[in-house]
């Protein structure tokens, strides 16, 4: 073999200037990695708490016929005690 073959090859395996970028490529692989198993183990857990304060924000007001024509305008009584025209007062 030519001794200019055996230069460029000795280059070629001294040469770091694509390590660089597979080690990048490898960490970000592994971030979105990490990232899609964290999404998968918490997905069902969050998706269970957001139908539980869902189901407890549903059932906690109640609002009676009549309601908004009753109310619509009227003068309610602040937690200062101070009247605030024009809110709409819920039913405890």
């Amino acid at each position: 073999m030519d001794t200019g073959m055996f230069k460029v090859l000795r280059n070629f395996a001294a040469s770091e200037t694509g390590a660089v970028t597979v080690d990048w490529v490898v960490l970000t692989a592994a971030i979105v990695g990490l990232g899609i198993a964290v999404i998968a183990t918490v997905e069902g857990g969050v998706n269970g708490l957001g139908d539980k304060i869902a189901g407890a924000i549903g059932t906690s007001i109640t609002v009676g016929d009549g309601f908004l024509e009753s109310n619509v305008g009227a003068e309610v009584e602040s937690d200062a005690g101070e009247p605030d025209s024009g809110g709409l007062a819920f039913i405890e």
